[in-house]
């Protein structure tokens, strides 16, 4: 869709203000709660940057004047950035983080920033402090977390490609419930300098699209070693990747047995094999593989992230960042510690504050050794089970979630039941790779279905030629 577009503009059959201006419509009329700011005069300016390019006959990036959105966890100079929190309601961003940078050196024409779980803490966009989004399918159901406003927008013609952030799949599963495709990189491949920090080391932008050839020219326009991000690399774009349009013959699939046990919906596990089978037919060799340290994956995710959570939140405490809510009359005495109580207690949300003080205790002393420790020397094993998955076969294939999207309510007051939805996605966060998750399907009572490929590290182009062979 982004080429069709890009030649629709530089013919000058519609105009970048035209394009926008629709979108924009289409935004501020939408009730599916899919953006927290909708920017329409920074959208209306910088489209007439791009006309204005086209009048001069100069040569367009593929991206300019296209209308995106970007999650409310990234930085946008000049713009509020809220992490989906009371606590940053107010907050404007003093510069932009390096992926948008990078849009807007390509063009960017930003309609909003998108609604997602506050934080980046959750799985279904119900933890926002303004509100939950309504997927586009069935608007009684979740559109999927942490990135559903992102999947939302794009799926509802709001936005043609919006960034978002994936910790443990918070742009895959948002991605399969609103029948959109999700790119999460390899750690390290795309700058995270400007993203609002979750778990730091399970952290990474990403991106929701139309189609998977979408997804491919935004990473590659957002890509790349950033000096401000030690964590960024360029290694991964030197690996050698299959040849090109060759489909999926000579390529090895691995179906790990452990993600096919007992807990899968029974119409996703149909589409899966499904998915799986057309594979086959177009030339993929499938073989049976195990992963045999997956099932302590959530696990470990449910102890590195709100630990590392716990450490980066401790900035919002009403002096750095964050309202203040004290009453200037009381006592002196313990103020400040005051004012970190009542400014947290006030304005963190409930999902918030249980995951910081899961964190401080898994840190604190005497436990630290007995969970963090252990849970990294686990991470090491999942690691490890990858590692050597690789040296057997090009691709991993999964579902991207157990079960469809469910209705809103079903699982807010049950955490437990909420983190085992991510039990498909959070490996590769755990072990840094890359995966894509595509459309595979629709159940009978309408609601799309998502399947994950998973490449080894620095194999994007691997996972996008399977994804644009496969995708329906």
């Amino acid at each position: 869709m982004i080429k069709e577009l890009h030649n629709k503009l530089i013919n000058k059959e519609i105009s970048a203000v035209e394009l926008t201006t629709e979108y924009l419509a289409r935004a501020k009329k939408s009730d599916l709660n899919a953006f927290i700011t909708i920017t329409e005069s920074e959208a209306l300016e910088q489209a007439a940057v791009v006309d204005e390019a086209i009048e001069r006959g100069e040569e367009i990036p593929l991206l300019a004047g296209i209308p995106a959105s970007i999650k409310d966890l990234l930085m946008t100079e000049g713009v509020r950035t809220t992490a989906a929190s009371k606590i940053l309601e107010n907050y404007i961003a003093p510069y932009d983080a390096t992926v948008v940078k990078k849009l807007k050196e390509n063009g960017l024409v930003m309609i909003g920033k998108n609604n997602c779980d506050e934080f980046a803490m959750g799985s279904s966009t119900e933890n926002s402090a303004f509100g939950p989004t309504k997927n586009p399918y069935d608007k009684t159901r979740v559109a999927g977390g942490t990135s559903g406003g992102s999947a939302a927008a794009v799926a509802s013609d709001l936005s043609i490609y919006s960034i978002g952030t994936d910790t443990g799949g918070s742009v895959r599963q948002p991605a399969a419930f609103c029948g959109v495709v999700g790119m999460k990189p390899t750690y390290g491949a795309v700058s995270r300098f400007g993203l609002i920090a979750d778990a730091s080391s399970l952290d990474q932008v990403g991106v929701i699209a139309k189609s998977v050839e979408d997804a491919e020219i935004v990473f590659n326009a957002i890509k790349g070693k950033d000096e401000r991000d030690a964590t960024s690399t360029l290694k991964h774009e030197n690996i050698k990747t299959l040849k090109q349009n060759n489909g999926l013959r000579g390529i090895k699939i691995g179906i790990p047995k452990e993600y096919f046990s007992e807990g899968i919906d029974q119409e996703v596990g149909e589409a899966i094999a499904d998915f799986i089978k057309r594979a086959k037919d177009l030339g993929a060799e499938i073989v049976e593989i195990s992963l045999p340290h997956m099932e302590y994956a959530l696990t470990v995710y449910y102890i590195i992230q709100p630990a590392e959570a716990s450490a980066n939140l401790a900035r919002y405490d009403g002096v750095r960042y964050g309202k203040l809510t004290i009453n200037n009359k009381q006592s002196t005495n313990n103020q400040l510690i005051d004012i970190y109580k009542k400014t947290r207690a006030e304005f963190l949300g409930p999902e918030v504050k249980r995951r910081i003080m899961l964190g401080t205790y898994a840190l604190s002393a005497g436990y630290y050794d007995a969970y963090y420790k252990k849970a990294q020397q686990v991470r090491t094993l999942i690691r490890e089970d990858f590692k050597k998955a690789f040296e057997e076969v090009n691709l991993i294939f999964a579902p991207t979630a157990p079960h469809p999207a469910w209705k809103i309510g079903e699982k807010i007051d049950d955490p437990l039941a909420m983190y085992l939805e991510d039990i498909f996605t959070v490996p590769v966060n755990i072990a840094g790779l890359p995966a894509l998750s595509v459309p595979a399907g629709i159940t009978k009572a309408g609601l799309p279905i998502g399947a994950q490929i998973i490449g080894g590290w620095g194999k994007e182009e691997e996972i996008f030629q399977a994804g644009k062979t496969l995708e329906l």
